[in-house]
């Protein structure tokens, strides 16, 4: 629109409500932003940085909320997660760059986002992103991977991985809203890095489903348990951090602390850092180090958002295991929450942290009410035109084979069918092969009551695993509920696998 027909408009728009509120009519509704979308957008536009990929590093890392100025367990501050520790100090970096105080910087939000957006700034202009190349969401990804100061290229490819995960997905929530987008993460030498919690990654020697990496040993004590030291207690953490930034964390030698295991809050992933025969320094109590298996769930203690059920089966299912191993109890009296240690100073896992449904899971019960998993073999049930190849050439598929297509501008859908019992809330998770030659934002399709969705999806990483789409209201009745298209600007080959739909 040129800027005479945009002032034309305005005038208009200006005119119409005179007229409406001399003749006794209301005036037009005029949309405001909230102040988190408002500062996201000032930020952004100040320091030519995504608006869209600011808001997703920020709910990555600490889904939107500030926690009125309290630290996170890494001495990282408010929306942006700015920090200052041994290691990082993004938080002098940001008030270096905007001259704001520091004390600013941590609890207003408003401060904090430009600061968030100040250092990412910085760390574009340093890999040499110019104004055309800034333009380019995808060429920002490894400024990103360099804002979370991860201390492993694997984990760098981790954290960024996962702010670019939620473009496609895309973010509602705090009055900002990030609609689902294609974006192809160009992710330089990041792209070669390892693949945490994939199934090509080292597996955990005491929890085979879970992803091998090593805290720094100046982070724990080497032992012999249960020799040395019967163990007898599960002690149930939250991070106050980000998934990521937790593994980064117990990797630095300065952290001090550490715990056996870490539990991802988007699909319930699990990284063990500390054998478990070795004592973690997670309880803050000696006596209850010796004894206890340490497990810290992604997330802040004043944030339900982050506790999952995704979350709860997989932790659920990995206490049930140690607890079956060492011949421990499965009540409350033997696992326990970190406020619970004697002495603790720790709120953890807090209010609202569901102990009932935990439990549940626990000692088995509470399956889902309902689930289907649909593959692309399962007849009657998937649909793809003669376009749709077959293909076993990865491992990571689901069952004995999977289909693949070229992207085209053109509606080409393979669809999956499911008989949804009831019109209710239902999570939606995809499985897919990946492969640097896969599709950078693939398209899934989403059949919900108010009209399909479409979300994106990055399949040259995270694949041979479930992966959620979310959450999404569902009509009953037999129809193709969820498709795949190949419809895309994305790179690669579009995949279609299995999906599978839980009721929730």
């Amino acid at each position: 629109m040129t800027p005479a027909r945009t002032g034309l408009a305005a005038l208009a728009t200006s005119t119409l409500a005179a007229l409406l509120i001399s003749a006794g009519q209301p005036a037009l509704a005029v949309t405001k932003d909230s102040p988190l979308q408002a500062a996201f957008a000032k930020a952004a536009a100040a320091q030519d940085v995504p608006r869209d990929l600011l808001v997703s590093l920020a709910y990555a890392e600490t889904h939107l909320d500030g926690h009125k100025g309290q630290p996170s367990a890494s001495n990282g501050y408010g929306v942006m997660h700015l920090v200052s520790n041994p290691t990082n100090h993004s938080l002098e970096k940001a008030a270096e760059l905007t001259k704001l105080p520091v004390d600013k910087l941590k609890a207003d939000d408003e401060a904090n986002i430009l600061g968030g957006a100040a250092v990412l700034r910085a760390q574009a202009d340093a890999l040499g992103l110019d104004e055309t190349a800034r333009k380019d969401v995808g060429r920002w990804y490894q400024a990103v991977a360099k804002y979370g100061n991860a201390s492993s290229p694997e984990t760098a490819r981790l954290y960024a991985d996962a702010v670019y995960e939620q473009l496609g997905l895309g973010i509602d929530t705090s009055g900002v809203r990030v609609k689902p987008q294609e974006v192809t993460a160009d992710r330089g030498d990041l792209a070669t890095a390892p693949q945490l919690n994939a199934q090509a990654q080292v597996a955990s020697a005491d929890y085979p489903p879970a992803s091998w990496v090593a805290a720094s040993s100046s982070n724990y004590t080497a032992s012999s348990r249960p020799s040395s030291y019967a163990i007898d207690r599960v002690i149930i953490h939250v991070t106050q951090g980000s998934y990521a930034g937790t593994i980064s964390w117990f990797q630095n030698s300065s952290a001090q602390v550490s715990a056996h295991y870490v539990v991802r809050s988007s699909d319930g992933a699990i990284t063990q850092m500390v054998r478990e025969k070795d004592i973690a320094w997670h309880a803050g109590n000696w006596t209850y180090n010796t004894r206890s298996i340490g497990i810290e769930h992604e997330g802040y203690v004043s944030q339900a958002s982050w506790f999952t059920d995704a979350m709860y089966r997989a932790s659920a299912a990995l206490t049930r295991a140690i607890c079956d191993k060492y011949g421990i109890p499965k009540d409350r009296t033997h696992i326990i929450g970190h406020v619970e240690v004697p002495g603790s100073d720790h709120t953890d896992p807090g209010p609202y942290w569901n102990w009932t449904t935990y439990m549940n899971y626990v000692t088995g019960g509470s399956t889902p009410s309902w689930s289907t998993t649909i593959d692309n073999s399962t007849s009657g049930q998937f649909t793809a035109s003669t376009n749709w190849g077959t293909s076993t050439y990865s491992s990571q598929r689901y069952g004995a084979d999977y289909r693949f297509a070229d992207p085209l501008a053109t509606s080409d859908p393979a669809w999956y069918s499911a008989t949804i019992p009831s019109a209710g809330t239902y999570r939606v998770e995809v499985w897919y092969p990946d492969d640097p030659g896969y599709n950078s934002s693939a398209p899934y399709i989403v059949a919900a009551s108010g009209g399909n969705q479409t979300v994106y999806v990055d399949q040259r990483s995270g694949g041979g695993a479930w992966k959620s789409l979310g959450t999404f209201s569902l009509n009953a009745g037999t129809y193709n509920a969820v498709g795949v298209s190949r419809w895309t600007s994305g790179t690669g080959l579009v995949i279609a696998d299995a999906v599978r739909i839980s009721r929730v």
